[in-house]
């Protein structure tokens, strides 16, 4: 789906509030509440917009431990790992990429000692999993909510 300048404005919108109301967005991106309406929907039914939800503080939702944890794992294994992944609820995102490592997970928790257990006793037993790297969060931005 080829996004034009309005829709990319839409979703920026979309981005930064959710819960804006169509008339709000139209006025925002100076198109009609009609015309709005239809880009939104649109948007939606191609799947640029897969949902909608809420912005969670971390820390206030009681999560104070966090960190990104990069996975080296057995090359034919991707969909096995990432069934594993899905089952391990502090597990907030997970990537496969390219380069020095295979996977890299955002790992929530509520203390450092719960960090721990999922590294080293749910992502290290994973058989297909050969090695882990944590770097620890000491404070997260929001780059869309940056000036809030």
């Amino acid at each position: 789906m080829d996004l034009d300048e309005t829709d990319r404005r839409i979703l920026a919108e979309l981005q930064r509030d959710g819960r804006t109301s169509m008339s709000a967005l139209a006025e925002a991106v100076h198109i009609s509440r009609a015309n709005a309406y239809a880009r939104v929907n649109r948007l939606v039914d191609a799947g640029v917009i897969s949902g909608f939800g809420a912005r969670v503080d971390p820390v206030k939702a009681g999560w104070h431990s966090s960190a990104y944890v990069t996975l080296s794992i057995e090359q034919s294994s991707w969909q096995l790992v990432r069934t594993r992944l899905l089952e391990i609820p502090e597990v907030e995102h997970i990537a496969l990429v390219g380069g020095d490592y295979d996977v890299i997970l955002l790992v929530r928790a509520h203390d450092n000692s719960e960090l721990r257990r999922v590294v080293l006793e749910r992502l290290q037993a994973i058989p297909e999993v050969r090695t882990t790297k944590t770097a620890l969060i000491f404070e997260d931005f929001d780059p869309v909510r940056a000036d809030a």
